[in-house]
């Protein structure tokens, strides 16, 4: 997967002259709605010429301003695809290729190929400092751990909790009942740690949480697409999984892998007392007929 203009301005910052550093620190402030300002609104706000931003945009990479912004447009709507849209789009491309939908079907064994990128991708670009940092949140016993997903990603946030409540105390799911979840955000403190599944197409409500749960003093761990959700501005920790696949629908398989190893991580990084509680959990439920 490409990398958004974010990470080229970022990768590209040691490159830049000290006005041009300027014009891409307001374009990363105000991302990617910055962007979209006129070259005239950018040079005022970075406090330099009108031809520095010009001359910043070139060493990005670009031919001019426009090309900037239109790069930008192309990123916003693979952002917001759908799946119908991303179908559509994938068919067409295909149907060219392959002059009529009877060989359009990726093989397996490319489709293996786009998991097996995607996954390696994903574990090459996260960063080592988020990882520890996620790991360190979730092995504190001092803290209580609240999940929530999406449509799908409900399914990762509970992977990850049921593993969670095995080895350690105080781990719960974002109520689905209005007068529930109403109680529920409203009792969250500076000693919990609010975990967020939110991928492309976003959900409103897991922004909202993440502000919430800031502003109570808490920690926030996001998961997340490349193209990064909008809670991830309230988070102190982002892990961004690809989503690359061979079908029209975001691939979580590298986030479910990552998922696997943070459990371990988190397991090992709470050591005997886990053991014991995993102990104590099994031995209820062979008594009570659970297991």
């Amino acid at each position: 997967m490409a990398p958004t203009l974010a990470d080229q301005i970022r990768s590209r910052l040691g490159d830049l002259s000290p006005a041009e550093r300027k014009v891409a620190r307001v374009l990363l402030a105000g991302y990617p709605a910055a962007a979209f300002e006129t070259v005239a609104t950018i040079a005022e706000r970075a406090a330099v010429s009108a031809p520095t931003v010009l001359r910043c945009a070139s060493r990005l990479g670009f031919k001019g301003f426009p090309d900037l912004q239109a790069a930008l447009r192309a990123e916003l709507d693979a952002r917001n695809a759908s799946p119908i849209a991303l179908y559509e789009s994938a068919g067409s491309a295909q149907r060219e290729a392959t002059g009529g939908p009877e060989d359009a079907a990726p093989r397996l064994g490319e489709h293996l190929a786009l998991l097996q990128q995607a996954v390696s991708q994903t574990f090459n670009e996260v960063a080592p400092h988020e990882f520890e940092d996620a790991v360190s949140l979730l092995s504190d016993p001092r803290r209580r751990v609240h999940l929530a997903g999406g449509r799908f990603t409900h399914l990762l946030a509970e992977y990850l909790g049921l593993h969670l409540t095995q080895f350690r105390d105080q781990v719960g799911f974002l109520p689905a009942r209005a007068v529930e979840r109403t109680s529920f955000l409203s009792q969250l403190a500076r000693r919990d740690v609010t975990v967020l599944f939110d991928y492309r197409r976003y959900e409103t409500d897991k922004t909202l949480i993440a502000e919430l749960a800031r502003e109570r003093g808490g920690k926030v761990i996001v998961f997340t697409d490349p193209w990064l959700s909008p809670a991830a501005a309230h988070a102190d920790v982002v892990l961004i999984t690809q989503v690359t696949s061979g079908s029209p629908y975001d691939g979580l398989t590298p986030a479910l892998a990552l998922i696997e190893v943070l459990i371990a991580a988190v397991l090992d990084r709470i050591g005997s007392d886990g053991h014991e509680r995993m102990k104590r959990a099994e031995g209820v439920a062979r008594r009570t007929g659970l297991l």
